[in-house]
């Protein structure tokens, strides 16, 4: 059998779902990650879509503790794996829990940190944003930051036709990683932003994974320096 969990760095795996269309036609991959925590249970970022095989790789893992979505965007398998994991807790990023009733949450991902993972996993909440509250996770063992849609970054000639030309004018296509221009001009709150950023980059990175784009496996502090450099040289 493939693998379908690929380890990044100590205690945590990454999974490529689906591909997924979202609005307007736009198709997006998917992308999770798995963390160990040093209790041994399991930390699920983004879930993607549930399998047979992928849940046989997490259980040798261990025990799946936490379901986490990390903004309001990336919630289309969660009740799979709620399903699944009927005693895994599951924590709501604002504005997730209107959205989706239909989810038992157990919490809200609001700046404060489960006991289970405060020893090992950080977060920043990215605030004033119309499109999403997206939140930041850092995990320590592995100095790899988590970003959602934030920042992306898709190979030239994933989108076609007209989507394509405005994928290009989003920065989605751009020649590194960037953080598309829908998502900077819906930074209404800059300040609050700014001192988010700000918040991430005291983190001590090397890695960076994104939902959306090739993990970044050096470098990861000057990366997100780099990435966010429109907002905090404002």
């Amino acid at each position: 059998m493939v693998a379908t969990l690929k380890e990044l760095g100590p205690d945590i795996w990454i999974a490529d779902g689906p591909i997924i269309t979202a609005a307007a036609g736009f198709h997006y991959s998917t992308r999770m990650a798995v963390i160990r925590l040093s209790n041994g249970s399991l930390f699920l970022w983004s879930p993607t879509q549930i399998s047979d095989a992928l849940r046989t790789e997490i259980d040798a893992l261990g025990d799946v503790a936490y379901l986490i979505p990390p903004n309001s965007l990336h919630h289309v398998f969660l009740g799979d794996w709620q399903r699944a994991y009927p005693n895994a807790k599951v924590y709501a990023p604002p504005g997730l829990a209107q959205k989706r009733r239909d989810i038992r949450f157990d919490g809200n991902l609001d700046g404060a940190m489960d006991s289970d993972w405060v020893d090992n996993i950080d977060l920043a909440v990215i605030r004033g944003n119309l499109i999403t509250t997206e939140i930041v996770f850092f995990h320590r063992q592995s100095r790899t930051v988590l970003f959602t849609d934030l920042i992306q970054h898709f190979h030239p000639g994933w989108f076609k036709g007209w989507r394509a030309f405005v994928a290009r004018l989003d920065l989605m296509v751009a020649a590194e990683p960037s953080v598309p221009r829908k998502f900077r001009a819906a930074f209404t709150d800059r300040s609050a932003a700014r001192a988010s950023i700000r918040q991430v980059l005291e983190w001590p990175a090397e890695k960076v994974l994104m939902a959306h784009g090739d993990p970044v496996t050096e470098n990861g502090q000057a990366f997100i320096r780099s990435a966010f450099r429109w907002l905090t040289a404002a």
